[in-house]
């Protein structure tokens, strides 16, 4: 079995952020990295959003930037504006394609779907896969399913991200519907909860159809899904020599909100 200096265990955003940033900055000129990660394909799969208050080298990766986000309730809309740090979603099958493409021209790269494929005695490994303590039922999370529809007329609001909607069902947790409208006719619509696991709340087609029909948007298809479940506590993080947590695996994630992206792209401090 072959040995790397470096090993990323998980190839997802964290993993191939840092990646990306150790090829960038000249890092495996002399060194060798192994990618381990099971996917078969890398396609889109996630939409990931965060406020703009850094620079990032994912420009070419964005779908749509917004400077302006409203919260609503069963009594009142309140917009704000955000020119000063633009709220921006990036689509993951670009940044997947970007970060490829380039890793791909390196020789000193590569992938794997297993780590036992691997001499790892001698090398430095970065995990971004979290080990989650599933039978603790403090734990809270936040579960989403979104879809983005396409509509015949024109629906939505272009240049307002509807944050929060709290104006819908609530049951065990709390509940709202995020809106990213990505023009007039084309929107990412999604059901959010943050509770405790609970697979009684998992009827989100039921619960996405009902909200769109309270908005009167009845004519509609659906061109994408997404669905997951984020840990808003910290996973277990054991410190063991000559390997690092990050993503969320290593505590990376906004326990408030569930965001992470922009703290992925800057994986690669903790190494430099």
């Amino acid at each position: 079995m072959k040995e790397y200096d470096f090993v990323i265990v998980g190839g997802g955003c964290a993993g191939l952020s840092l990646a990306y940033e150790l090829d960038t900055h000249n890092k495996l000129n002399d060194k060798t990295l192994a990618i381990v990660e099971t996917r078969e394909e890398y396609k889109r799969d996630k939409t990931w959003s965060f406020w703009r208050v850094n620079e990032h080298n994912f420009n070419d990766c964005i779908k749509k930037s917004w400077k302006q986000f409203s919260i609503k309730t069963n009594s009142e809309t309140k917009v704000i504006k955000c020119d000063q740090f633009p709220y921006e979603s990036i689509d993951s099958g670009l940044f997947y394609n970007k970060i490829n493409t380039r890793l791909k021209k390196n020789k000193n790269i590569k992938f794997f779907k297993d780590i036992n494929d691997l001499n790892t005695s001698k090398s430095f490994i970065f995990n971004s896969l979290p080990t989650v303590n599933e039978d603790n039922d403090n734990n809270l999370w936040q579960l989403f399913h979104g879809v983005e529809i396409e509509t015949r007329e024109d629906c939505f609001n272009e240049s307002t991200v509807n944050l929060m909607d709290f104006n819908c069902e609530q049951r065990d947790g709390v509940h709202f519907f995020y809106v990213l409208p990505f023009s007039k006719n084309r929107a990412m619509i999604e059901s959010t909860w943050l509770s405790k696991k609970n697979d009684s709340l998992k009827d989100y087609e039921s619960q996405i159809k009902i909200y769109l029909n309270d908005l009167g948007i009845k004519d509609y298809k659906i061109n994408y899904r997404e669905e997951g479940a984020i840990p808003l506590f910290y996973p277990i993080n054991r410190k063991e020599n000559n390997k690092i947590n990050i993503g969320t695996a290593g505590g990376m994630t906004r326990l408030s909100t569930g965001y992470t992206f922009f703290k992925y792209s800057r994986t690669f401090k903790i190494y430099s």
